[in-house]
C-alpha cells in the first residue's frame, strides 16, 4: 500500500484519467500506464500459478459464477460515478494523501454506499434483481479456461499466450506512444504491475492455510472474501468503515484490503511531501459538492455490484483474463464516456469551452 501510493501520487497512475484523456484529448500517457499495468500483471499471474504460488480457481475472478448483469450495470453505474467525483476510490486515497478534502468526503460516502450495497438498504436491489441474473458455467470463468473448454486446447498454455499478446500488446502501445511519455507513466504502470503481483504472492500464498485448526478445510486468511485478492478499493473502504466503527468488536479485524488502503494514504502524503506537492484543496463552490457526492454513491454501490472498482476489476480483473472483468470494464468505459459527454454537452450550454490539453507530466 505505501508503495502504491507512492508509485500513484508521483506518476498520477489514474483510471478515471487515462479514460479522460484519451477521449478528450487522445492524450496516451495515462492509457499506456494503465496497459502496462494490466500486461505486467497478467504475467505476474501466470507465474505466479505455474509456480504453484497462486490457486486462481478460488479468486473471484476465476469464480464459475458469471454474474453478467452486475458486472454490466456496476460498471456503467461506477464508470459514470468516477468522472462525477473527479476520480475512483484508489486515485482519491492518492489525492486525499496529497491534501485534497474533496477526495476525503467522496472516499467516506464510497464506504458508506459500499457498505449499504454489501448488507445494507441497497443489498436486496443488488442480490435480487442483478447478482440473481447469472450465467453457471463448467468451469473457471476466465478467457483461457473458457477457450479452452471450447476448442480442447490445453488450458494452461492459452492463459500464457494470452498473457504474452496482453502484455505484448500494452508494450506496443507505450512504445508507439513513447514521443509523449514521460519516464513515471513507465514506472507508474509497471510499478502498479508488479504490486499486483505482489498483492496476490502475500494473499494467495503466505496467507494460504492448507488446513484450518477450527475447520479443517482450506484456507485464505486476513482478506475480507476469505480468497486469494489482488489490488481492489470498493469493499476494502466498506471494511474500513465497519474496523472504525465497530473497533472494539473482536470478530472485526484489519484485512488486507483495508491495510493497502490506508498505505495508499499514507504513501501518498509522503510522496507528496517529499515532491512539494501537498496542498489543501476544498470545494471552490457549494454547486461542486452535488456532482462529487452523487459519483460517490454510485462508484460505492457500482464497485461492490460489479465485484470490483476500476482498479480490482480494470487492473487486477483483467490481468486474471476474468469475462466478468471485461464486462466490468466495458461498463466503466462507457459509462465514463457517457459522463464525459453529458458534461461536455453542459459547458457548451453555458458557453465554456474544451479545457486545454494536460502536460504528459500532468
Amino acid at each position: 500500500g505505501l508503495a502504491l501510493g507512492i508509485v500513484g501520487q508521483a506518476s498520477r497512475f489514474c483510471i478515471r484519467g487515462a479514460i479522460a484523456d484519451w477521449v478528450i484529448f487522445r492524450g496516451p500517457a495515462r492509457l499506456a500506464s494503465w496497459l502496462l499495468a494490466i500486461g505486467v500483471g497478467a504475467l505476474c499471474v501466470q507465474g505466479l500459478v505455474s509456480g504453484g504460488m497462486l490457486d486462481a480457481t478460488r479468486t473471484i475472478g476465476w469464480s464459475g459464477r458469471l454474474a453478467w448483469l452486475s458486472c454490466a450495470v456496476g460498471g456503467l453505474l461506477f464508470g459514470y460515478g468516477m468522472i462525477l467525483s473527479g476520480g475512483c476510490p484508489q486515485r482519491c486515497l492518492v489525492k486525499a494523501g496529497s491534501g485534497s478534502l474533496k477526495a476525503m468526503v467522496v472516499l467516506v460516502l464510497v464506504a458508506i454506499a459500499a457498505l449499504m450495497t454489501l448488507r445494507g438498504a441497497f443489498a436486496g436491489l443488488r442480490v435480487d434483481y442483478l447478482d440473481a441474473t447469472a450465467l453457471p458455467l463448467a468451469g473457471p470463468q476466465d478467457l483461457g479456461g473458457l477457450l479452452s473448454r471450447a476448442s480442447g486446447v490445453g488450458a494452461a498454455g492459452l492463459r500464457w499466450a494470452l498473457a504474452g499478446l496482453i502484455a505484448a500488446g500494452a508494450f506496443a502501445f507505450a512504445w508507439r506512444a513513447r514521443q509523449r511519455l514521460d519516464a513515471v507513466h513507465w514506472v507508474g504502470g509497471i510499478g502498479v504491475g508488479l504490486l499486483l503481483g505482489v498483492a496476490l504472492f502475500i494473499t494467495g500464498h503466505l496467507g494460504f492455510l492448507a488446513e484450518h485448526p477450527e475447520t479443517l478445510e482450506s484456507a485464505w486468511l486476513g482478506t475480507q472474501s476469505r480468497r486469494p485478492e489482488g489490488l481492489s478499493f470498493a469493499a476494502p473502504m466498506a471494511a474500513a468503515l465497519d474496523l472504525l466503527t465497530l473497533w472494539t468488536d473482536r470478530a472485526t479485524v484489519l484485512i488486507f484490503g483495508v491495510a493497502v488502503a490506508l498505505g495508499v494514504l499514507v504513501g501518498s502524503h509522503i510522496s507528496a511531501r517529499l515532491r512539494g506537492e501537498f496542498r489543501l484543496e476544498s470545494f471552490t463552490t457549494p454547486g461542486e459538492l452535488a456532482p462529487h457526492s452523487a459519483g460517490a454513491l454510485l462508484m460505492g454501490f457500482g464497485g461492490v455490484t460489479a465485484l470490483g472498482c476500476s482498479v480490482g476489476n480494470g487492473v487486477t480483473g483483467l490481468a486474471l483474463q476474468s469475462a466478468g472483468s471485461v464486462l466490468a470494464v466495458a461498463g466503466i468505459v462507457a459509462g465514463a464516456c457517457l459522463a464525459l459527454l453529458v458534461q461536455d454537452r453542459h459547458s457548451a450550454a453555458r458557453g465554456i469551452g474544451t479545457p486545454v490539453a494536460p502536460s504528459a507530466s500532468r
